[in-house]
């Protein structure tokens, strides 16, 4: 008698956590996105927390107009190939996206972050640097994103996304950020 009663108490449990479960809202699907995380042009994927979700930010609690909400539902950085500054075509979604989302949020100010891989001169890699965030300016101004909201500054190869001396990790560091400065709700 007693091993009937501890059996059904267990199978009423484990259909309310299955009850429960089946209730639980979905995350949206982040558009690219792979089971390792959003994926960037290329096929590299983001960095993720455990347990899901773009790193620094939870999709569903973005505040329209913050840092947060640019990063996770616009993109915040664009590739480049080896020694090159032109914008790649596979970028102009993503920098129409951001440009878009600026004609939204006017008093939104930005600094784009020209980035280079480790290879090269320090020297070589500032200067490349500060031509990629001067292309991604370029394309911004020409889809109409104020001059004066947008600042550029290169960090050559001082400032790696990804470790290690790999075609992938050179690959992920040949970019460039736009990072939030200003007027961002927080």
């Amino acid at each position: 008698m007693m091993k009937s009663t501890t059996l059904a108490r267990l199978s009423v449990v484990g259909l309310a956590v299955v009850a429960m479960a089946a209730c639980t809202p979905r995350r949206p699907a982040v558009e690219g996105s792979t089971p390792g995380g959003p994926t960037a042009p290329g096929g590299d994927t983001y960095p993720t927390r455990p347990g899901g979700g773009v790193e620094g930010g939870n999709i569903g609690s973005a505040v329209p107009g913050s840092e947060q909400d640019f990063v996770v539902n616009v993109g915040d950085r664009v590739y480049f190939d080896l020694d090159s500054y032109e914008v790649r075509s596979d970028a102009f979604p993503r920098l129409d996206a951001q440009a878009a989302w600026l004609s939204r949020y006017p008093q939104v100010r930005i600094r784009i972050e020209g980035n280079a891989d480790e290879r090269g001169t320090r020297e070589y890699n500032l200067a490349l640097g500060a031509r990629r965030a001067e292309s991604v300016r370029n394309f911004l101004v020409e889809r109409g994103v104020a001059p004066g909201r947008i600042d550029t500054i290169s960090y050559g190869k001082e400032r790696p996304i990804a470790e290690g001396s790999s075609e992938d990790a050179w690959a992920r560091n040949r970019n460039a950020h736009t990072a939030i400065v200003t007027g961002a709700p927080r």
